[in-house]
């Protein structure tokens, strides 16, 4: 890795667990997903990484296959001063996020041009679920980013996710921000696709999947 090429890349769903994340670095089939990730072609670990809080709303919407046909994470496209999204940074080459990306799209022929996605805060590369990059400012002098669907917020029906799924997010947070049990419930049973889908109990127990 040289230093001039870094990215902060800002996960908010499954990737906050850095197990799962590695796979898609190093390639493999991650705990609770159907589908074996291919991996960047550089496999360096990420050098970094960090909690941050993502000044976007988090809801849940869509089917995914891999999630056994449940509703998968996205954020909103516009800043809200009321709704946060808690996630984690992982401090990786510009040349592994762009493989990120085209692996969460399922197209190794994406162009990504991460300078443009500065210059105008965000933009969409690919109608898809997470074709959408946005520009989170910069941390270390770094620049972050992450990447949601093409679609906002209102746009779309939201959906309930996979134990299996929500379980590998409920993993990722409690590792990354060190919550409580009660405050990592208290996050997450309000946000659009997990209210009125899961009580408190079910999500405690979860924890331990």
């Amino acid at each position: 890795m040289t230093e001039s090429n870094l990215v902060w890349y800002a996960c908010y769903g499954s990737n906050l667990d850095r197990n799962r994340f590695l796979c898609y670095i190093e390639g493999g089939n991650p705990k609770g997903s159907a589908k074996k990730e291919v991996g960047c072609k550089d496999k360096t670990h990420p050098l970094v990484e960090k909690e941050m809080i993502i000044p976007h709303p988090l809801y849940f919407a869509k089917n995914a296959g891999r999630w056994n046909n449940g509703g998968v994470a996205f954020i909103g496209h516009k800043e809200s001063e009321k709704e946060f999204t808690l996630g984690r940074m992982y401090l990786i080459t510009a040349e592994q996020f762009k493989d990120v990306v085209r692996q969460e799209n399922d197209d190794f022929s994406l162009s990504v041009n991460l300078t443009d996605v500065i210059k105008k805060k965000s933009m969409t590369f690919r109608k898809s679920w997470y074709g959408h990059i946005i520009s989170l400012g910069e941390v270390e002098n770094y620049p972050i980013f992450t990447f949601t669907a093409y679609w906002d917020k209102a746009d779309v029906q939201y959906q309930v996710p996979s134990n299996e799924y929500l379980a590998t997010i409920l993993r990722g947070l409690l590792n990354t921000h060190k919550l409580t049990n009660q405050e990592l419930i208290d996050y997450i049973i309000d946000k659009p696709g997990i209210k009125d889908n899961y009580t408190s109990d079910q999500i405690l127990s979860l924890l331990n999947k």
